[in-house]
């Protein structure tokens, strides 16, 4: 079967990697460390160690599966990992996909939205994955490459929660001023993202979310349901100036609820986790009824 290669193979790429293994599909991984590609082997992926914040040696990708799921650079506006790697590469994948983010979409004031919606990005960081966007397309175009981006939503499951902020007790905006927020779960991205390379349409770009978006307030307090831990306390939007870092601010200043029904039409596909709770009560083993 058709050679798979990683590029930022951290715990979604080993995710991803494991059930294409159980395939018995060769799967290759890209990532900067040692200790990394020492993780990588352990689990019978093919390791590859290059450091995208500067040039690297030529890679041949004719005829592989590739899934970019690196990051962009902490600072700037430009992807300039994205601009190593796709100097470096040679040939014409069989399928290419990028991981961005909803991000690129900024604040739409709690509105609906699919994919049909204008991008505006406000934060940097989804600056830097709308410009990969854009040199994934260039590129995709000059060679004739084909590819699907994907814009994720935020990622939640094992050792992808909130509960060091949860345990210290730091405080929540209060609900009634929190953003809407829109969620998937790792093990549902991974599906996804294999379901996309056999069904996605060449060129397109899908939202990728459970469809169940909610306030953020909402998300933190039932995790914290679920973790047994105590409910912290909360504040105005006013104090939060004042109290909360100036990432979490930024994603405060954002509300859109997205819809995936392009995305689920297309794959045909059930998601493992459909809702929050789903997702939680596998995390913890724990019912939600057990909750009420």
């Amino acid at each position: 079967m058709t050679a798979t290669l990683i590029v930022g193979c951290g715990d979604l790429g080993r995710r991803i990697a494991a059930k294409l293994l159980r395939q018995s599909v060769s799967v290759s991984g890209l990532v900067r460390s040692d200790e990394s590609a020492q993780l990588l082997a352990h689990e019978g992926i093919t390791p590859c160690i290059a450091d995208l914040d500067a040039a690297i040696a030529s890679i041949d990708i004719d005829a592989k599966h590739l899934l970019y799921l690196a990051p962009p650079p902490p600072q700037g506006s430009v992807d300039t990992r994205m601009q190593h790697f796709l100097d470096a590469v040679s040939g014409t994948p069989k399928s290419f996909i990028y991981l961005s983010t909803t991000g690129v979409y900024g604040d739409c004031q709690g509105a609906w939205i699919d994919e049909t919606a204008s991008v505006a990005p406000i934060a940097e960081r989804a600056k830097r994955r709308l410009d990969a966007e854009q040199q994934v397309r260039k590129k995709a175009a000059r060679e004739g490459w084909p590819h699907i981006i994907i814009r994720v939503a935020g990622i939640y499951g094992p050792n992808r929660l909130p509960l060091k902020r949860l345990e210290s007790q730091e405080p929540l905006l209060c609900a009634d001023q929190a953003p809407f927020t829109n969620r998937i779960h790792v093990d549902d991205l991974a599906s996804i993202i294999l379901a996309l390379r056999e069904k996605g349409r060449n060129g397109e770009i899908y939202n990728v979310t459970d469809g169940q978006p909610g306030n953020m307030t909402d998300y933190f307090l039932r995790v914290a349901d679920f973790a047994g831990l105590p409910h912290p306390p909360t504040i105005s939007m006013t104090e939060a100036q004042d109290v909360l870092s100036k990432g979490l601010l930024s994603y405060l200043k954002e509300s859109r609820r997205l819809s995936n029904a392009k995305l689920m039409a297309d794959l045909e596909l059930e998601l493992e986790y459909p809702t929050l709770d789903d997702g939680l009560a596998a995390i913890f083993n724990r019912s939600p009824e057990d909750l009420q």
